[in-house]
């Protein structure tokens, strides 16, 4: 997990929030467009803004 990353997760409670941030770092490294499927969408969206598209479960 990159600084950037980790710092960004720290706003965040809980290991599924860290568990977030571990899955989305990947995703935002990727040359777009990059799309994921997240059931609970708030916190990635704040971890990763409109870089990535996300799609509710």
């Amino acid at each position: 997990m990159t600084e950037g990353t980790a710092r960004a997760a720290a706003g965040l409670r809980g290991h599924i929030r860290a568990i977030d941030a571990t899955v989305t770092e990947p995703a935002l490294r990727r040359p777009g467009p990059v799309a994921m499927l997240m059931q609970d969408l708030d916190d990635v969206f704040r971890l990763c803004c409109s870089q990535i598209g996300l799609i509710g479960l």
